[in-house]
């Protein structure tokens, strides 16, 4: 490990790359101490202790911690991310944005600029609701001027932030050692790592928790890693032969290869779109208008964050978005086609709708797995925590209370800081970072990080 540090730091453009991609994260760091002007700081961060589990904290996630010190980057990325995803969903449905997805790279940089107009529209429109909450509903106190000056300042500050972000996780990307955006998220949530483990030690001295709660953690937390790290990896390999073909003198084709279809082919998205459908209810329940509706708040308190509902809903979410999204990124059907066109097909499987069919169920089984992955790698830290509280369960509940053992219904009661969302960024940016090294000292004849093999990133 330390020879392949080395390694890094002997190759003149690999360490130019790695400084700066450093040097731009420390840029991004020192963004989220300069406040956002009009705030009261010490307000605000009341008001988000007391919204923990609503929206409010996911975006505070994605903006690491930002988002609850509402400096110039607390819109974070997610502007950018949601722009992203709404021209992946358009390009299956808009055939001039399908076009342009087919044009190489002329294509996809077209298809760049209109993801950054998007970020900003959306960054506006964002900016302005947040600056109308904090006058209205985050209560007094919180802006010391409200009007349309604190409005108007509010939404230039964020979406310049947010557009600046954007701008240094691109720099990234092609000036340093790839991933900005991935990197960026990663440096917010990793972040409160350091203050996570004084806080453990701290409990640790106090008594707080106990030496084998400490110990069952660590075991767990490496589990779980190794874990993510098995099957962000895994991918099940279908070989496809080329017929041969003579033209004139030459010969062409007759090569054997395989597609890859990863596990967990959807990503982290499936989990994002769950949360942030989940945080909805969360966030009406601390409007203070509705408070005053009996059958509203009866439902809302089935989807609070410690109830088994709760758990049961966002598990099937994940599951439906896993098979939603893997559908519009990835269509059998074209597979098959473009295999056939250029004269390749599956040993034993006819080319063309078999051939489809044979992508189809194999990409079916594979989803349903990698969706079931993502559910518990999910709820894994709520089982820690609080456990799944069956006794919420409304009729049922106290019934089955007395079957399970009390750390699946009450939990282990330790403080675990990361979310399954942050488990899955975490682990998988840094797999895709350390592979983007590796090819780099590869390439220039090095050893890479890992003697012996090679470590392959989520993208193969």
């Amino acid at each position: 490990m330390m020879q392949a540090f080395r390694n890094i730091l002997s190759i003149p453009d690999l360490r130019r790359r790695v400084f700066y991609t450093f040097g731009l994260l420390g840029v991004y760091r020192i963004g989220g101490h300069i406040p956002t002007p009009g705030i009261d700081s010490e307000a605000l961060m009341e008001l988000f202790q007391r919204n923990q589990g609503s929206i409010l904290g996911f975006v505070d996630m994605f903006s690491g911690g930002n988002f609850s010190k509402l400096t110039i980057f607390a819109l974070g990325i997610m502007p950018y991310i949601t722009a992203s995803i709404i021209l992946q969903l358009l390009t299956v449905i808009w055939p001039y944005l399908e076009k342009l997805s087919k044009e190489g790279e002329a294509g996809r940089k077209k298809i760049t600029q209109y993801t950054r107009y998007g970020t900003v529209a959306l960054s506006l429109v964002q900016s302005f609701g947040i600056a109308i909450w904090l006058e209205t509903g985050a209560g007094t106190g919180v802006v010391a001027s409200p009007g349309w000056g604190f409005r108007l300042m509010t939404m230039l500050t964020l979406t310049t932030g947010t557009a600046f972000i954007m701008w240094l996780g691109e720099q990234i990307s092609e000036r340093g050692i790839g991933n900005g955006i991935s990197l960026i998220i990663y440096a917010g949530i990793v972040v409160g790592l350091p203050g996570a483990i004084v806080n453990t030690i701290q409990d640790l001295k106090t008594g707080s928790l106990s030496p084998f709660v400490v110990l069952l953690l660590l075991i767990v937390m490496v589990g779980v890693v190794a874990a993510i790290v098995f099957v962000e990896r895994a991918q099940r390999k279908i070989p496809i032969q080329y017929a041969r073909r003579v033209v004139g003198r030459r010969v062409y084709g007759g090569a054997a290869t395989f597609l890859p279809l990863r596990v967990n082919t959807a990503g982290v998205i499936p989990v994002i779109f769950a949360s942030s459908m989940l945080a909805i209810p969360q966030t009406l329940g601390g409007i203070e208008r509705l408070k005053e509706w009996g059958w509203l708040q009866a439902i809302l308190r089935q989807l609070d964050y410690s109830a088994m509902f709760y758990n049961v809903a966002y598990a099937a979410m994940i599951i439906f978005f896993c098979f939603f999204y893997v559908s519009i990124i990835f269509n059998p059907v074209d597979q098959a086609d473009n295999m056939k066109k250029y004269g390749g097909f599956i040993p034993g499987i006819r080319p063309g709708k078999r051939t489809a069919e044979y992508i189809d169920r194999i990409l079916t089984r594979l989803t349903f797995g990698g969706a079931l992955y993502l559910a518990a790698i999910s709820l894994l830290p709520m089982i820690l925590i609080s456990g799944l509280r069956i006794q919420t369960l409304p009729f049922i509940g106290p019934s089955l209370e007395g079957i399970f053992p009390n750390w699946i219904t009450q939990g282990l009661g330790v403080k675990f800081y990361f979310g399954g969302t942050s488990l899955l960024i975490v682990v998988g940016v840094a797999m895709d970072t350390v592979q983007q090294i590796e090819s780099q000292l590869i390439m220039r004849h090095y050893d890479g990080f890992l003697k012996g093999t090679r470590l392959r990133g989520r993208r193969g």
